[in-house]
């Protein structure tokens, strides 16, 4: 049995139109999944077509870079804006494209379930939960609003997985700054830029980061964690919240993208809350990916926390 709702209550705005971004706008990005969703349709037509490999169906992605994005990297890059993303290489993974099994299984609708479970939920850090505003202190943080009280009670309610791009001692201590000793050691896994697969030229270069859920759900340590009665973590339980929807081009409807947090006064609206309902709203649906197809989060500006 789920905990109810800790500090919030109201539900969470959702859009029914799987191509909007956080704006209601249509991305470039969801556009290319939109292609890529019509080939695992035809792909499902016959066991012979879904067994086939995955067409080269998506656009190579436009590396540009932009200020929102630089706090997701190591110090000694922060506010540069003169230096563009490049794309990860081939002995790093490449540009990862969904997989015709992923999409074909979203395209089966989700049921309601008559209990909420407690599913797996991988939360970025940087840009998500706190922002670094300083080159010259990498280690002050500026924690978005009611961080530390959604980090609570998500792991009250979910499993928690951390998962950053940055590097481990930079990920050590922003975990040290959000929770405390006995809620680390709660977390089922806390990840860095080491769990990327990235070769050493990439790791200390400013590459675009993916975070493929494969490696997650291969990794027989998280897969310990999953309770019997729900077999493995896999896309229909699993969900990623990140402030960079590129991060998680690989499973495109297990992402739960986030603005970007840049400070407080850029904080136009009640963002943690918002998710915290959305999460919770997940908890009663049978695979996760197939809903946020149909139903992707969507902020809602006007929302206000109960009295």
């Amino acid at each position: 049995m789920l905990a109810q709702p800790h500090p919030f209550s109201s539900a969470a705005s959702i859009n029914s139109n799987p191509l909007s971004g956080p704006g209601g706008t249509t991305s470039k990005h969801a556009q290319r999944i939109a292609a890529a969703t019509m080939a695992a349709k035809q792909a499902s037509a016959s066991a012979a077509a879904q067994a086939q490999s995955v067409p080269d169906h998506l656009p190579k992605t436009q590396w540009g870079g932009s200020a929102s994005q630089l706090v997701e990297l190591d110090p000694q890059w922060q506010n540069d804006n003169s230096r563009p993303r490049t794309a990860p290489s081939l002995a790093s993974g490449g540009v990862p494209d969904p997989s015709t099994q992923y999409l074909a299984q979203t395209l089966s609708p989700s049921v309601p379930l008559a209990t909420p479970r407690r599913i797996l939920v991988i939360i970025d850090l940087n840009g998500t939960l706190l922002y670094r505003p300083s080159r010259r202190r990498p280690f002050d943080f500026v924690l978005r609003p009611h961080a530390c009280d959604f980090l609570s009670y998500c792991l009250d309610t979910f499993y928690v997985a951390i998962w950053s791009s940055a590097r481990p001692d930079n990920v050590r201590k922003m975990v040290a700054q959000l929770l405390t000793p006995e809620q680390i050691n709660r977390c089922v896994i806390v990840w860095a830029r080491d769990r990327f697969g990235l070769d050493a030229q990439d790791y200390d270069a400013r590459v675009q980061c993916y975070k493929r859920l494969t490696r997650v759900w291969a990794d027989p340590s998280i897969q310990a964690s999953c309770p019997a009665d729900m077999g493995k973590w896999d896309q229909s339980n699993t969900v990623l919240v990140d402030d960079s929807l590129e991060k998680g081009r690989s499973e495109p409807y297990n992402i739960l993208p986030l603005p970007e947090f840049s400070g407080i006064e850029n904080e136009t609206a009640e963002v943690l809350p918002q998710v915290h309902d959305y999460l919770n709203t997940l908890c009663g649906q049978s695979d996760i990916s197939s809903y946020m197809r149909r139903n992707q989060f969507q902020l809602n500006p006007s929302y206000v926390l109960p009295p």
